[in-house]
């Protein structure tokens, strides 16, 4: 809304209200949060597209720390505590949440790969928010983008869509060693239960279990783990179990 310039001087003074923009202010305590300064740049700029790590946290990686909030429009423009890049996006490749436009997850996840070494691009697909056909689509809108190659390897790698790092680079294994005959995350019903098997090798009932920390540490996965394991051996599966190292 519209506050008058002594009010909000006032504010400022108190410590209430914190300019972030050029005539453009949060509340002291939403300044820490990105979505509200992702607001605050849609609000000064009427081009303004949240990109990165801003867009990732605000869409599809919850989790993802945002030191900067960055964002697509038709200057550069350095402010503090954000990053402004000239950049068009393709507007079927963009998303509004409120009076936040942002990037769409598949071209948010493109753009990440190469700092995240594809975990962007594995958390997006878990997410289930894309499929892979997204993520080709993405890349082929922004065909001319500087860094593209590494995209497209990362994306090459996610072809039977890993759901984890560890994932990836088990595929990334196992196609190098020339070893056929696997599906990742298949899934299967044991116990009127449903399974995803990390990668299975239907053929000679073998399946490869990839053991991250962050998601089998947990005590209700912990549990689970060993449901699913005895499950599958009883039913005549042999069970490998690595780890990322």
């Amino acid at each position: 809304g519209v506050v008058p310039d002594s009010t909000m001087s006032r504010l400022v003074q108190q410590g209430a209200m914190v300019p972030v923009l050029p005539g453009t202010w949060l509340r002291a305590d939403l300044v820490a949060i990105p979505g509200w300064r992702a607001a605050a740049a849609c609000a000064w700029r009427p081009d303004a597209v949240v990109t990165g790590d801003a867009a990732a946290a605000l869409t599809f990686w919850s989790e993802r720390s945002v030191p900067v909030v960055e964002v697509a429009c038709r200057t550069e423009i350095r402010r503090p505590g954000f990053r402004f890049v000239r950049r068009s996006i393709p507007g079927d490749l963009m998303r509004w949440q409120g009076a936040t436009c942002l990037t769409a997850p598949a071209l948010t996840a493109i753009d990440l790969a190469p700092i995240t070494d594809g975990e962007s691009i594995d958390t997006v697909l878990r997410s289930k928010t894309v499929r892979i056909k997204d993520l080709h689509a993405a890349l082929e809108a922004t065909r001319y983008r500087r860094g593209n190659r590494d995209r497209r390897r990362l994306l090459l790698d996610s072809r039977a869509e890993p759901w984890s790092v560890a994932e990836r680079i088990a595929h990334r294994l196992l196609r190098t060693a020339g070893i056929e005959g696997w599906r990742a995350n298949r899934p299967i019903v044991l116990r009127r239960q449903l399974f995803y098997l990390d990668i299975a090798f239907g053929a000679i009932r073998l399946v490869i279990e990839i053991d991250g920390r962050a998601f089998h540490s947990g005590p209700d996965v912990f549990e689970s783990d060993r449901v699913r394991q005895n499950a599958l051996t009883t039913d005549g599966w042999t069970v490998l179990r690595f780890t990322y190292r």
